[in-house]
């Protein structure tokens, strides 16, 4: 029989056999001295070779692994183990190797050459290229097998590039962040990195990409760095191989701050690597970017009237299905925002993204999962969200629901590079099954590097840190139960060094069904402060201005902000003005199916906020946030300064999307009526109010 088996997946079999139910994923992780869920992927592979015997993997009540079948089975996966050469190389690897070879060693293949490469049998490399075959097709790279001729290759360069990378971010992620810290710690040989990259590259590429991004002051999630380093190489190394991308003629979106952060990040790797990138790659890498990049919930908060509305609907459809009201959540309407727009612009650019934690989402959250589902079915019809883009969303309103439930204890840092979502997830777990744990902060892997760990009590992290020398705890990121005995253990053990120089009575009991934390006296008044001192802002501010000739979008706008200037509530007039021309040349302003275009910044020559609305007896032309020019009457101005309390940004939010809410609200932010707009203005701040301040 042959057996293809790694040396780690051989060393968990006979320690299985050896302890029978002893051993759990998480002791044998720290065995091995690997992740827990390192452990588990292994176990599926060794579920596969142990059918081959007819013997199954079964786990105990306290999670203990065993071998359960025929003693002259076991005895005979005994003596295979013993023969069998074992390899470091897992299928995945293999199968990467393949991959490699197909799009990078030209475009026709024999089939003994690549089974010699690879050193397996024809048979085994028909398998493998039996599954790249079929998971190859998802980006247009086509394999066809050719009876005498052997393999050929048949795809463009973008699509080759597409696939090559996200074969990496797919099956090697957790590989690729422990190699790129060591690359940077220059902890790296002359050896290429999973058969591919050069160690050198990766370190310059990330050096270059990170003072790009802080000196922009943008803001990525570590998979999406990761990701677009990942890009970045790819494209240098094919660059040098002359392999250059064809024009599609698909550059049609607007990508204004992606193209200029792409180009100066490229223009340091040429100047770096002694290279030259076409206006092609840039855009390629630009539109990586947008559909990869984290906005930070303070730029969202009223920049999508459309999507805006989209996620309040959402949020109200999955209160309903669920029995519980979280229409009154900001953040998690921010969240929602912040995550939604890159994934409509992923989805419609037929761009594949991978969550790994996918099917566990959907097993332990299923009702969530399925209300989600419905919510978006019923709010975007016209887009197919996969179950992976779903689960992300899933994440977003499975923190906000545990976090109703949760008290805390003691200070805890959570390392965790797979996306917001995810650690604000992780985060409310720990608080909701460990209570002992009182403050968590979240930080990214990048952001770890800085940062003073001493002021944390306990570090647990999702993933390895090979670069830190400090005791953490790793888990994974939907924490399982041995993840919890772990954190709670390490607990235990250090109580004498936890309570050190804490007071005692914050570690007293608290019952979470009788009392939940309140703000203080203090924070409360100063959020009826804040939020009174929006809603005022907006109402003593409300102009209506009328313009009866013909003239542009820029004139209005101009004459307006200057207007404003005049009334001290803008210094700099001149300032505000070219940073609305930066924010229309981002992407279109104008509300599909309405008459209205809602022209808006933050700026800090802005001294208060400010609505206003101009209304245009002859329409002009502004382009919409679909992309097509529209016909607009109704100019509506929103501007704020450049540092907003979460109460302003919750007020000023609430006016965008109360723009199309429905028809009735149309109707009336489209009229000339200043008396009805202001009317509608007080009752939307007055619900608001009765639903968050004034409840009982």
């Amino acid at each position: 029989m042959f057996l293809f088996i790694t040396s780690r997946e051989k060393s968990i079999i006979e320690l299985i056999i050896k302890t029978a139910g002893k051993h759990t994923a998480l002791t044998l992780a720290t065995f091995l001295n690997v992740s827990v869920r390192t452990v588990h992927r292994d176990l599926k592979a060794i579920e596969s070779i142990l059918k081959k015997f007819d013997l199954e993997l079964i786990r105990t009540q306290d999670e203990g692994l065993m071998i359960e079948g025929k003693n002259e089975q076991i005895f005979r996966l005994i003596q295979e183990l013993m023969k069998i050469k074992t390899t470091d190389q897992s299928p995945q690897e293999r199968k990467l190797i393949l991959l490699i070879l197909l799009l990078e060693e030209g475009d026709s293949f024999k089939l003994q050459t690549l089974a010699k490469d690879l050193e397996v049998s024809i048979t085994t490399l028909t398998a493998y290229l039996d599954e790249l075959t079929e998971w190859l097709t998802t980006f247009d790279v086509l394999l066809h097998r050719k009876r005498g001729v052997g393999v050929e290759v048949q795809a463009t360069e973008a699509n080759k590039r597409k696939a090559l990378a996200n074969y990496f971010l797919v099956h090697f992620n957790e590989e690729l962040i422990e190699c790129l810290f060591l690359a940077e710690d220059q902890q790296h040989t002359d050896e290429t990195i999973l058969h591919y990259f050069y160690p050198d590259y990766l370190a310059e590429v990330d050096r270059i990409v990170h003072q790009a991004i802080n000196q922009h002051h943008s803001k990525l999630a570590d998979s999406d760095y990761i990701g677009l380093i990942v890009h970045i190489c790819i494209m240098i190394q094919r660059t040098k191989k002359q392999m250059y991308l064809e024009d599609d003629g698909g550059q049609t979106e607007e990508l204004v701050s992606e193209m200029f952060l792409m180009k100066d990040i490229c223009r340091e790797i040429e100047r770096v690597f002694s290279l030259s990138f076409t206006e092609k790659d840039i855009h390629f890498l630009a539109v990586r970017l947008r559909a990869a990049k984290f906005q930070t919930t303070r730029d969202v908060y009223y920049d999508s009237v459309v999507v805006g509305q989209i996620i309040k609907n959402m949020i109200a459809h999955v209160s309903v299905q669920l029995n519980t009201d979280l229409t009154g959540d900001f953040s998690l309407y921010q969240g929602l925002l912040a995550h939604m727009e890159p994934a409509i612009f992923r989805l419609k650019q037929k761009m594949e993204l991978f969550n790994p934690l996918t099917e566990e989402i959907k097993k332990k959250y299923p009702v969530l999962f399925m209300a989600v589902r419905n919510s978006i079915d019923q709010e975007l019809p016209d887009l197919v969200f996969p179950d992976d883009e779903v689960a992300y969303l899933v994440l977003h309103f499975g923190s906000t629901l545990v976090l109703k439930e949760e008290v805390m204890e003691i200070q805890a840092l959570i390392v965790c590079p797979t996306g917001i979502g995810t650690s604000k997830m992780l985060a409310s777990r720990i608080r909701k099954e460990i209570p002992e744990i009182n403050s968590v902060v979240i930080k990214s892997v990048k952001e770890i590097k800085e940062a003073a760990l001493e002021g944390y009590d306990v570090v647990i992290s999702t993933v390895r840190l090979p670069f830190l020398n400090v005791d953490y705890i790793l888990v994974n990121p939907l924490l399982t139960e041995e993840d919890i005995q772990s954190v709670q253990n390490f607990l235990q053990k250090n109580i004498q060094k936890l309570t050190k120089d804490k007071d005692y009575r914050s570690f007293q009991y608290k019952n979470k069904t009788v009392s939940t934390e309140k703000p203080s006296f203090e924070e409360t008044m100063k959020q009826i402060k804040d939020v009174h001192g929006s809603i005022e802002s907006i109402l003593q501010n409300l102009r209506m201005y009328r313009f009866s000739d013909a003239v542009s979008h820029d004139q209005v706008i101009s004459h307006v902000v200057r207007a404003a200037e005049k009334e001290r509530l803008i210094t700099n007039a001149s300032c505000v003005i070219h940073q609305l021309k930066e924010r229309e040349n981002k992407g279109g302003l104008g509300i599909p199916q309405t008459s209205m275009a809602l022209f808006h910044c933050r700026e800090h020559h802005v001294k208060e906020l400010i609505f206003q609305v101009s209304h245009l007896e002859q329409p002009c032309t502004v382009k919409g946030m679909d992309g097509t020019n529209m016909q607009a009457r109704n100019l509506l101005l929103m501007l704020a300064p450049e540092e907003l309390s979460e109460a302003q940004q919750e007020i000023l939010s609430l006016i965008s999307t109360s723009l199309i809410e429905d028809h009735e609200a149309m109707m009336i932010f489209s009229s000339s009526n200043e008396e009805i707009i202001r009317k509608k203005l007080e009752d939307t701040f007055h619900e608001y109010l009765r639903n968050n301040l004034i409840k009982e």
